[in-house]
Formats: C-alpha cells, structure tokens, sequence
C-alpha cells in the first residue's frame, strides 16, 4: 500500500490545479460547483474541500460541510407534533453542530471521487482522519462538534466500509433515493407514455388536461435573476413545509448556480397568466440527470396538479438528453414511485463525540428519525 495523505482546502481558490481532472467523474466535486456552495452555500453551512495525495500525486478529492443548527429558523414547519417537538429540541441542543463528510444538500453518492482505484480500508481511513482534523479545526475556535456524519453510500460501498474504519460507527438507513432508469428503446416521452399500464396512462392524461394554459420555460441567467425573489419565495414555501431541514438555500444560490455551471444547470420557470407560479431544477452529471431543488405556489399545485406535471416534465427531458437515468431523491416516494421511479436503499454513519449519546445512538436515532408509509407503484405495463 502506497502512502496516502490528504490536505484540506477551505477556499476553492487554493485548490490543486488539476482538481477537476480527478473529480471528472463527479460533477459536484467539480470546481465549478464547489464555487456555488462557497459563494451561495447556506448561511449556517461552511464547506472543506480535501485532497487526497499518494506520494504527493493527487489521485482523490472530497467534500465536507459543516452546518450549525443555532442558525437555522426552522427544522420544518409541516409535522407539529410532540416528537417534532421532541425531536428538534434534542437536535438543538445536542447535535446543533455537525459535520458532514459528503454534501448534505443532495441524495446520491457524492461525497468523493478518484483517479484511480483505491481500497475501501484505504477510503474509510482517509475520510475518517479528515473528519478528525476538521473537528480538531473547530475544537480551536471553541466550537464542539457534536456529531459527525458520513453520508449516501450505496449498498455495495457500506458492506466494504463497514470492514474498516466505520465497523464502530453506527450505520443508519433513511428514506431510500427514487431513481428512475430510463429504458433505451424511449426515444421521446411518447415511448415514455406508452409503457405505462391504462391506470398510469390515464394519470398522466388527467395531469396534462389539468397543466393547460401554463407555459414552461428555460430561464437564462439575466432571467433568473430578474426573477430571484420570487424564485426564492416559491421555495422557501416548499421548504419550510418539508418534514425536516437542516439549512436553508440563500437567496442568489440558484442565480450563482447558473454562473458558474452554465449550461450543465437549468432552471425551468412554470408560468400562468405571465406569473411565474413554479420552477424547478435539474443538473447533467455526466448521463445522470439529477433533479434539484424546486418551489410553487400551493394554490396552482392544488389546482393545476403542478409537481407530477414537474415530474414528467424532467423525464422527458432526461429521455430526450439520452440520459441514463434520473436521480429524483429522497422527499414525495410515492408520486414519484407514480412515474417509475423505484426506491434505492443508501446507508450513511454516524457518531456522537458524547460517549454516552454514542452509546445509545443506535435506540436515540430511530425515535428521532421521522416515520414514513408509503405504496410503492407498479406504473408499467
């Protein structure tokens, strides 16, 4: 085995030259997104950008982020109950500083990317030591980190890691990511359509009679920005109403994704009587089409069936960009279980630097984490 070290960046300016050719595989490792975060993260968030060095040779990267839950307005507004309430109090006041190794604002397996292949033994090493020094980062300003969190590994990777360094750590499986794998034989979204069972075919005719007289568009960067405030509010509304948050996007964070990402990102604007009503977000990551972040107003997703017309809308662009599949993520299972879209289990780790609370994480973070029932739909014939 080969010495590996790491470095860890806090501005994407110091970044190794040759960043992006390891992180080539991965466009959220890419410099370029990395400079939205820096320059639009969340107010309550500060990024670290590590390399990952063998023999002085760059050959990984990796992202972590720190969040301080003292800053937050609200955990979510939707559930108001007693373990809500239960529920937040115990996140304020024993995990309101956590540390994230990977991007907490995404679902999917982003948290590292490598120019060549390395062990897991190696892999849960390196993110374990870079852990432990950002935390010994803060531990000199006097902040405490509560919690450290090493987040979305598909199945494969969590049985190697568990091997390792994480064997101790405490493995948790939240709601699973709804991908959709696009079949080959879609060359438009009338293929799509085709394949659905009568049921299905029917949803899809009914929330198409119910979007008439809205008109979509792809908003430029001088109209994202004209419409920034409004793009704001509508998802601020859609966030706030969320089960749980953790952060919330900064007013020009959609806007400085456009700068920077250009064409890679895109924002679709859902308009009626020329107000704009809706929007949502999708990003190409290679043949990957990865939705983002999305907003409406609640009175035109009621009445106009808004969000599924959303969800067909971002399949028939991923058909038509030859996408190989769409990473939906981890919020509305059902109704995206509704377009095809079929769940795919991720673990994440997690400790506690209280060895008590770590103790008895594993009874702590069921309670904590909120239920969720759902059907899983069968839309093909």
């Amino acid at each position: 085995m080969n010495k590996l070290s790491f470095k860890i960046y806090t501005s994407v300016s110091q970044l190794p030259t040759n960043w992006d050719t390891v992180a080539a595989s991965n466009v959220f490792l890419q410099s370029s997104y990395l400079s939205v975060l820096e320059v639009s993260a969340p107010t309550n968030m500060h990024c670290f950008y590590i390399a990952i060095y063998e023999n002085q040779e760059l050959i990984g990267v990796s992202l972590a982020q720190y969040l301080d839950l003292n800053k937050l307005e609200s955990f979510g507004e939707r559930d108001k109950c007693i373990k809500t309430f239960i529920r937040n109090f115990i996140f304020k006041n024993f995990a309101s500083h956590t540390l994230f190794l990977g991007n907490n604002m995404i679902t999917g397996q982003n948290g590292y990317a490598f120019s060549k292949e390395i062990t897991f033994e190696e892999i849960s090493s390196i993110l374990l030591q870079s852990a432990k020094e950002i935390s010994e980062h803060f531990k000199k300003q006097n902040i405490k980190i509560h919690l450290v969190s090493f987040k979305d590994f598909y199945d494969h990777c969590s049985v190697e890691l568990k091997k390792y360094s994480f064997s101790d750590m405490y493995e948790f499986n939240t709601q699973p990511n709804m991908i959709l794998y696009l079949d080959k034989n879609w060359k438009t979204k009338d293929d799509y359509i085709a394949a659905f069972s009568k049921k299905y075919r029917d949803q899809y005719k009914r929330a198409h009679k119910k979007f008439d007289g809205i008109t979509v568009k792809n908003l430029s960067l001088q109209e994202i920005i004209e419409n920034e405030q409004t793009i704001y509010d509508l998802y601020h509304h859609v966030a706030k109403n969320a089960p749980f948050n953790t952060f919330f996007l900064s007013k020009n964070h959609f806007s400085t994704f456009k700068r920077e990402c250009r064409e890679h990102f895109l924002l679709f604007g859902y308009f009626l009587n020329n107000k704009l009503v809706g929007f949502h977000t999708v990003l190409l990551n290679g043949t990957v089409l990865e939705t983002y972040f999305l907003g409406y107003d609640p009175q035109v997703q009621k009445e106009n069936m808004l969000y599924l017309n959303m969800l067909y809308n971002m399949t028939e662009f991923g058909i038509e960009n030859q996408c190989e599949k769409i990473i939906f993520g981890r919020t509305a299972l059902e109704i995206k279980s509704s377009i095809g879209a079929v769940p795919v289990m991720m673990s994440g780790f997690l400790y506690h630097n209280n060895n008590l609370i770590n103790k008895y994480i594993d009874p702590i973070f069921k309670r904590l984490e909120p239920e969720m029932e759902w059907q899983i739909r069968h839309p093909f014939k």
